[in-house]
């Protein structure tokens, strides 16, 4: 019986232990190849198929966690500062990227770069809460006044592609040529993605969309729809019950038949307005990250954004 428990609780010991191990090879440096260090998932996927073989791409935000719920540890520090390159969005996306570059060792020789670089980015104007909550632009965040989700869009997506590549020819030169050939093939599928969402988003007979939380405003504008958003830019934000009963009436007064919620956000609010207004619930994926399940799957940023165009398609032709 002793013998029993024993193997047990060394059994135990080690699915730790590999657990453990499991999740600190996520973010280890190779030496011998370029190491680059995302603060989140698109841009590890950027950079992934644009560096190839030629780079080791390191994520700090871990699978199925919410961008905006996560702040950087002291390892986290430790592992940029040994890294030849840091890439992160910008726009107010990461709120500890000052602190965190202050914090880095100097003359470490880390490149950093911000990666919403060119794109034209959206700005609210709390002045005007009011007056755009009906055309669906009400910030409930009271100090949020960019929105940082460029990479919802295709078009912003083309952007920051380039800009990974500018970024990783200025970290290896030796191995431009690599890098444009891969960004080529990825700006590509970029391009195809892009000019589909065009071309059917165009031909919707109806163009507002109800979402969870203020994320697709990028994508919205790229592709002429309107985002009636339940929360502001953050998705834990509150919404006042006035700005919940304007979404409601907005929904039945559009005859809008969908409302869209996402994976790694709690959907009570989305589900809330859809009983009041008996409609129906589809995903909108911000990308923000990917589930383990979609991970473990293979997922990800061009297959979640179909996934999003043929979603977007469901609801916009009731």
């Amino acid at each position: 019986m002793r013998s029993i428990k024993h193997m047990s609780l060394l059994l135990s010991a080690m699915i730790v232990f590999l657990a453990a191990c499991g999740t600190n090879s996520d973010k280890t440096l190779v030496e011998g190849k370029t190491n680059v260090v995302t603060s989140f998932y698109p841009l590890y996927y950027l950079a992934s198929e644009i560096g190839g073989d030629r780079v080791n791409v390191v994520n700090l935000i871990p699978a199925g966690v919410e961008p905006h719920d996560w702040t950087p540890k002291s390892q986290d520090l430790t592992i940029a500062s040994k890294a030849q390159l840091f890439l992160y969005n910008g726009a107010g996306l990461e709120g500890w990227t000052d602190d965190f570059l202050n914090g880095l060792p100097k003359n470490t020789g880390l490149i950093t770069a911000e990666m919403s670089k060119g794109i034209e980015l959206i700005h609210g104007n709390p002045e005007e809460e009011e007056e755009d909550h009906d055309h669906g632009e009400h910030d409930h965040d009271h100090g949020l006044d960019v929105d940082p989700h460029t990479w919802v869009s295709p078009k912003s997506a083309m952007v920051m592609a380039a800009n990974v590549k500018d970024s990783l020819i200025q970290a290896d030169p030796a191995h431009k040529e690599d890098f444009e050939a891969n960004y080529d093939e990825l700006a590509g599928k970029l391009e195809a993605l892009n000019e589909e969402f065009e071309s059917k988003l165009a031909a919707a007979p109806h163009k507002s969309i109800v979402v969870s939380h203020q994320a697709f405003g990028y994508l919205a504008r790229d592709y002429g729809l309107t985002q009636i958003a339940i929360t502001g830019l953050s998705p834990d934000a509150e919404p006042r019950a006035q700005d919940l009963l304007k979404v409601a009436k907005f929904v039945k007064s559009e005859g809008i038949k969908y409302i869209y919620f996402e994976e790694m956000v709690s959907p009570d609010l989305a589900k809330t307005i859809a009983s009041e207004t008996h409609t129906k619930l589809l995903v909108l994926n911000p990308i923000e990250g990917l589930t383990p399940k979609q991970e473990k799957a293979g997922e990800d940023y061009l297959s979640l954004m179909q996934k999003n165009l043929q979603n977007l398609l469901t609801g916009l032709q009731e």
